[in-house]
């Protein structure tokens, strides 16, 4: 079960192409369970990515949705 730390961090870096000062701690623990990835940029930067698995859980959490097949996050109300 993930903590709501580790679900605002897969939210983060769901919703930014660039995230800063996430928590290291929850960085890994996602990276465990293949939420996330990390991609090289080409500044040679690391750089975290949602995963399939981490969209899947994202969209049964109901913070994406899918609209014109296409994954976006959901507009706050």
């Amino acid at each position: 079960m993930l903590s709501p730390h580790e679900i605002a961090t897969l939210v983060l870096v769901c919703g930014n192409s660039q995230p800063r000062d996430l928590d290291t701690l929850d960085v890994e623990t996602l990276l465990a369970l293949q939420l996330i990835t990390l991609e090289c940029s080409g500044a040679g930067v690391s750089e975290p990515r949602v995963t399939l698995q981490g969209q899947a859980l994202l969209k049964s959490l109901g913070v994406i949705r899918v609209r014109g097949g296409r994954a976006g996050l959901a507009a706050a109300r």
